[in-house]
């Protein structure tokens, strides 16, 4: 895995879940990532990543067709993560405001797939992970930090 310039170069499906979770350990309630990619790009191998380094229970698969799981945390104290899959929702911005993400976001990590211009009138300080597949499989992870993120995303590269 190869940092330089917020662009993580991920070779391997490990490398994605690795990277993952390095961004889980340093999540917590009230943090939002907007995973953007095109379909293949390995947004859900990253939320595994990232489940992992929550510490939360339960296997981790797209919620496209529930639009939305929570994860509970393993331990007492610890954080649940909201996994929000956004892709039916495009278009349809008055079905995100009634999943109450707001709210969730009070209590645990909020990670959406699919959710740019959607969930960004969530919080002002966000994190957007931009997949890329290449012709040989690696995958390239461009962060594009909002808000609080701008200090925070140098924990990651």
């Amino acid at each position: 895995m190869v940092a330089a310039q917020g662009m993580i170069s991920l070779p391997t499906p490990e490398d994605t879940v690795e990277f993952g979770q390095r961004l889980g350990k340093i999540l917590g309630a009230g943090d939002l990532v907007l995973l953007a990619g095109p379909l293949g790009a390995g947004k859900t191998v990253l939320v595994r990543g990232i489940a992992v380094g929550l510490g939360v229970r339960g296997r981790v698969s797209s919620p496209t067709f529930v639009i939305e799981r929570v994860h509970k945390p393993g331990e007492p104290g610890g954080v649940p993560l909201v996994h929000v899959d956004a892709y039916r929702l495009i278009g349809h911005v008055e079905e995100v405001d009634d999943l109450d993400l707001d709210s969730d976001l009070t209590e645990a990590a909020v990670v959406i797939e699919w959710g740019e211009g959607l969930a960004e009138q969530l919080a002002d300080d966000y994190l957007v992970v931009r997949l890329e597949r290449q012709p040989d499989d690696t995958r390239i992870a461009r962060l594009e930090p909002h808000g609080a993120w701008t200090s925070r995303v140098g924990q990651l590269t």
